[in-house]
């Protein structure tokens, strides 16, 4: 039996695959939900802002176990607290501890805890145990949730495992979803004995393998009509908001809300389309080839913005604008964390190669050089002549290092921790440079312990830091003055 200790505690049998399924609550269900939603929301909110004004007072960290004791009492105080189960705003607390771990772990990428606004995504977290499961039929399951009863969802697959953790969502359109977290204990995969395959992931073409001829493209994740119906509702949304302001103080009208609607619908549409050809193609990857080498690609610098500053303002703001919107709707960061689990399920393994060159290097001679790339789609060899298209060439190089350094490979897990891959080895995150970083953020009062401005996690604290919440904002469904956890 496998033990992992984490927070001081030992956990037996932890959480090694997830499980998502459509959840149908009825009307008066899904409106407690949402009254549940925000509460969880609030006590995020409250249990942070607590967490900094006591380090900034008098020096000293909060932790869930010392705020569970507030919880309690506050349960008794405040009834909208007292009607969410007791094991939510738990949960949200060992959350938040563990956003303070991964925000300390030099080589984690997580930034500091952040409030959470009442547009954020509505979650309300439970322990396994907390909740029971019974299935109605091949189709139906229910879920038995602590004051609210049992909740249909669609059985679309098997749980397939103990229930460890549960946590129920809404989506930017209403929709329900319950996620199980789930101990099923299975063994990586022997090796399939397939093929090895490099893979490159492009713009304009989605995918182009090594062993393939023809790039994979990813179809239209919106039609025409509704590409033209989702610009003309997003000019709508700005007049009708323009509107707000100048006539009702910013209060949003019911149309300029189902406006917003009509919007999310359609991108929520497109976010299925999207993600349904991403899940094909890693695990067509997976479950035909032996080996699959992709590029160790950082997502997040490569769309980092051009817009610059005030003193040194960016060029080609707007183009780099759409070249970032291109690469992320080709969703990179997700085929990588798919093909984590994927390559262990079905006997593969996932090798990363370094990106640096690999479009101006020849996969036949590889000879690098730059001259060589002539334009987007064209490559040319300048010493022995090869000519092929661009991505493909590079899917070659690709597969041509991983091959070289396989004895030395390093498997990755990527930024998704090591839970979706149990049985593999974890890439281990490059380390970034943060010497100043304290324990916790510092407020620009606190001038004394006040690191010099060029850090990098300083820079990040001060974001969420700089200064208390203005008494006009609101943290939950309830006016800012409602008490907070007392202690």
């Amino acid at each position: 039996m496998r033990k992992i200790k984490r927070a001081g505690r030992v956990a037996k049998d932890p959480a090694d695959a997830g499980r998502k399924y459509r959840l149908y609550p009825t009307p008066q269900q899904a409106e407690r939900l949402s009254k549940w939603g925000h509460t969880c929301r609030a006590v995020w909110n409250v249990a942070l802002e607590q967490r900094l004004y006591v380090y900034k007072q008098r020096r000293k960290y909060l932790r869930a176990d010392e705020q569970c004791r507030y919880l309690t009492r506050a349960r008794h105080d405040l009834e909208w607290i007292g009607d969410l189960p007791s094991q939510a705003p738990q949960q949200v607390l060992r959350h938040l501890d563990q956003a303070y771990e991964n925000f300390w772990n030099a080589e984690h990428p997580a930034r500091f805890p952040r409030f959470k606004k009442r547009t954020s995504r509505m979650a309300i977290p439970l322990p396994g145990q907390a909740v029971r499961v019974r299935k109605l039929n091949r189709k139906w399951a229910c879920v038995r949730i602590p004051k609210l009863g049992e909740v249909r969802f669609r059985l679309t697959r098997p749980l397939g495992g103990q229930v460890k953790a549960v946590s129920f969502r809404r989506d930017a359109i209403g929709r329900w979803y319950v996620s199980f977290s789930v101990h099923t204990g299975t063994a990586s995969a022997p090796p399939n004995g397939q093929p090895p395959v490099g893979l490159d992931f492009g713009v304009k073409q989605s995918a182009y393998l090594s062993d393939e001829i023809a790039p994979r493209l990813m179809p239209q994740t919106l039609t025409k009509g509704e590409r033209r119906r989702l610009a003309g509702l997003e000019r709508r949304r700005e007049r009708q908001i323009r509107q707000a302001k100048r006539h009702r103080g910013g209060k949003y009208s019911n149309r300029l809300r189902r406006t917003l609607r009509a919007i999310a619908e359609l991108k929520s549409r497109q976010a299925r389309r999207r993600a349904d050809f991403t899940h094909k193609l890693t695990t067509d990857l997976a479950k035909n080839h032996g080996l699959v080498a992709i590029e160790d690609l950082r997502v997040k610098q490569m769309t980092r913005s051009a817009r610059g500053t005030t003193a040194q303002p960016g060029v080609r703001v707007s183009q780099k604008a759409g070249l970032n919107r291109a690469v992320l709707d080709n969703l990179p960061g997700e085929r990588r964390r798919q093909l984590v689990y994927k390559c262990a399920a079905y006997g593969s393994e996932l090798v990363l190669v370094q990106p640096a060159r690999t479009s101006q290097t020849c996969g036949a001679c590889n000879l690098w050089d730059p001259a060589s790339r002539l334009s987007r789609d064209t490559f040319a060899c300048t010493g022995c002549g090869h000519t092929d298209d661009a991505d493909h060439n590079a899917s070659v190089v690709i597969l041509g290092r991983a091959l070289r350094d396989h004895v030395g490979a390093v498997f990755a897990a990527g930024q998704c921790g090591e839970q979706h891959a149990p049985t593999g080895q974890a890439r281990p995150a490059t380390s970034r440079t943060r010497t100043g970083r304290t324990r916790e953020p510092l407020t620009p009062s606190s001038a004394a312990a006040e690191p010099s401005p060029d850090i990098e996690g300083y820079k990040e604290s001060r974001q969420v830091t700089a200064g208390r919440m203005s008494k006009n904002k609101r943290v939950s469904g309830h006016a800012r003055d409602t008490p907070k956890l007392s202690g």
